[in-house]
């Protein structure tokens, strides 16, 4: 990754009569970004707020485009030395996740977006704007009635994500649930597992502690958000978005933090 200035990070969003706490999107917004050919296990989605860039997509060139979406594990760059693009991240096995490998066509693992208005259409948003993008998708998920032992567990993560002695067991033994019994509950009231939002809550708070706090080194920041140490961290961050830690850290301006 060359050049990263972040402006915006949407660590959580949660409309009305949707999951109360959903960590499985990580939205960003970046101006002049170029980031360097990367994979990662998140499905992405890429859009311009206003000028268009140039991307490359397992090979292909696109120019003057103003969005794409990906699959996961999907080699690509881009570069947008103007304007601005917000970047989402979804877990795969999420409920949004679960949606999004709906949309693609046979045999395609990326759609190009030659304007805001495709891109408008393609999600059926109200307005070619990231709210809008990621109110329409949280708007295709099934309605869940939360169960309460669903509810206690992702309370306890978001209190305890740093604890780095969880195990299946630990939250099992909480709802008095066996471990099989509790991840068949978890999944099919998230569409992912206890083990990714217990993953994604801890990479959430290390994106916001490499972002906002500037003295804290990396070794600590894996320490204090549950990893077990820096190494760990970073293959996790490879893994699910495609950089390490320290490019967020050294490299970014956050200007907004929501």
């Amino acid at each position: 990754m060359k050049a990263w200035k972040i402006d915006k990070i949407a660590l959580s969003y949660s409309p009305m009569n949707k999951q109360p706490h959903n960590p499985f999107i990580l939205a960003i917004k970046a101006y002049n970004l170029t980031v360097e050919i990367h994979h990662h296990s998140a499905y992405q989605i890429v859009l311009s707020d206003d000028a268009p860039f140039i991307s490359t997509i397992r090979g292909q060139l696109c120019e003057q485009i103003y969005g794409f979406i990906i699959k996961p594990q999907v080699p690509h760059f881009c570069v947008a030395e103007k304007g601005a693009l917000n970047v989402l991240n979804i877990e795969p096995y999420s409920g949004i996740g679960l949606y999004l490998s709906g949309l693609f066509p046979r045999d395609k693992d990326h759609i190009v977006f030659k304007s805001t208005s495709e891109a408008k259409a393609f999600f059926q948003a109200d307005t070619p704007d990231i709210y809008a993008f990621i109110n329409a998708l949280l708007s295709k998920l099934p309605e869940v009635k939360q169960d309460e032992r669903v509810d206690i567990l992702v309370n306890y993560i978001k209190a305890n994500y740093f604890e780095q002695n969880i195990t299946p067991q630990t939250f099992a033994d909480m709802v008095f649930l066996s471990p099989s019994r509790l991840a068949a509950l978890f999944k099919k009231q998230t569409g992912s597992s206890l083990s990714k939002y217990l993953l994604w809550t801890r990479l959430r708070q290390v994106i916001y502690l490499a972002l906002t706090d500037k003295d804290r080194s990396l070794t600590d920041i894996a320490y204090d958000t549950g990893f077990y140490d820096l190494p760990q961290l970073n293959k996790y961050m490879y893994e699910m978005f495609g950089m390490p830690p320290k490019a967020l850290k050294h490299n970014s301006d956050l200007i907004q933090l929501y």
